[in-house]
């Protein structure tokens, strides 16, 4: 029979009437054919409250022992839906990551998948089971201990399991009825893409967007994956959702696919560096080991054997910034008059594959926020991105004017 993946997020099994709602989307999987592989995360709230417990009961936690505790939320779940379907005569069972093997590496709540052998649930399908209900975002390490995957790492367990499995497609259920152009919140202009090319969706996911997790688009690109976005909580047909494939699957799209941003962005200035050899890796390797994610880098041009240096990073790793940076000053690493941060900016950025085969996005980008008032920080540019610092205040306004400036209401 043909494989099917479908991962259901924790809105998607929040109570027993969506687990059983969900049920029933698979059973009729079953129906039509196919043996389903299903991936499921912690009803809704849950992972958030083991991680509440683990911190109150041990500040300094260990990690072996938070996995232990926060990788329960799915294997509840896994077991509630195996149930379901037994109930209503589908062949199931529930699956935790360590029976699979879902084979890990020991990094603890950031665990990167090594392999998943199909042997134990291919030979469970060839008895008569037409459901493996499998608890998302958790594995076993070479130590034999429970791992986990990171937040939203169910996404890349279904992922995981479609590209081992060699499944006709990996369907992910979730709040939201696919990939829109940018945030319906912020514009009421946002239209539904049908497709999306991996690599689109791959910059929308790191840019902000938070519809996939990033890991997992990785992982679809790579393994050639389709990847399908669906509403748990409307009723689809062959054709609904988003669909996320290779380019060469998608006859026409827009130049720009979408208009994605990050609210949560900071600015930091390194005045008067000594603009020397090594310089760069001077400063970006204290931030590495520090584990601050540093973006956009800007350096100026050197004046009298001097620069300033200019990156962005998340808000919430200034202070992670700040004590690298005096450390790195204070043991004569660099030498810097000041250190600026600006803790009120934010990252939008305009994706497309179509930008590779046309001129012109730049200007027209840059014109329209400068028709709106709104004054550029910094700019980075990739083949299919251009991204730009902006004040926070003008997030909004920035993304609406973009999204009009490229038309993205209209389909190609």
């Amino acid at each position: 029979m043909p494989t099917l993946v479908m991962k259901f997020g924790g809105t998607s099994v929040a109570t027993l009437d969506r687990i059983r709602r969900a049920a029933k989307r698979v059973g009729r999987e079953v129906a039509n054919g196919h043996d389903v592989i299903v991936i499921v995360s912690a009803m809704s709230g849950k992972t958030n409250e083991l991680v509440g417990w683990v911190e109150e009961t041990s500040p300094m936690f260990d990690a072996r022992e938070y996995d232990a505790v926060v990788s329960s939320g799915e294997q509840v779940t896994a077991g509630l839906m195996a149930l379901t379907l037994q109930e209503m005569d589908v062949p199931a069972r529930s699956w935790a990551g360590w029976q699979v093997p879902l084979k890990t590496n020991s990094a603890h709540a950031a665990a990167r998948i090594e392999e998943i052998p199909t042997e134990n649930i291919n030979a469970k399908f060839a008895e008569g089971m037409k459901v493996a209900v499998v608890a998302g975002f958790q594995g076993i390490s070479p130590e034999g201990r429970i791992t986990t995957l990171g937040r939203g790492g169910s996404d890349t367990t279904a992922v995981a399991f479609a590209a081992a499995f060699d499944a006709i497609r990996c369907d992910i259920y979730t709040d939201v009825d696919g990939v829109y152009t940018t945030d319906p919140r912020i514009t009421s202009k946002a239209r539904k893409l049908d497709k999306i090319a991996f690599e689109e969706m791959l910059e929308l996911a790191s840019l902000g967007a938070k519809v996939l997790q990033t890991r997992s688009v990785e992982l679809a690109m790579r393994f050639k994956v389709r990847l399908r976005v669906l509403s748990s909580f409307e009723d689809n047909d062959d054709n609904a959702g988003t669909l996320v494939c290779a380019e060469e699957d998608i006859m026409e799209s827009n130049v720009v696919a979408g208009v994605a941003f990050s609210r949560d962005e900071a600015k930091m200035t390194l005045l008067s560096v000594a603009d020397r050899p090594g310089i760069a890796a001077a400063i970006f390797g204290p931030l590495a080991d520090a584990s601050v994610n540093v973006d956009m880098i800007v350096q100026n041009i050197s004046e009298d054997g001097r620069t300033d240096m200019t990156f962005s990073l998340p808000v919430n790793q200034i202070a992670r910034a700040e004590k690298a940076m005096d450390d790195a000053k204070a043991s004569g690493e660099i030498n810097f008059s000041q250190l600026v941060t600006d803790a009120d900016v934010a990252k939008i950025s305009v994706v497309g594959i179509g930008m590779r085969s046309h001129a012109g996005v730049a200007s027209q980008m840059f014109k329209a926020l400068r028709d709106e008032g709104i004054n550029i920080k910094v700019i980075t540019t990739s083949e299919i991105k251009i991204s730009v610092l902006i004040d926070r205040k003008y997030m909004e306004l920035a993304v609406q004017a973009l999204h009009d400036t490229f038309e993205l209401h209209k389909t190609a």
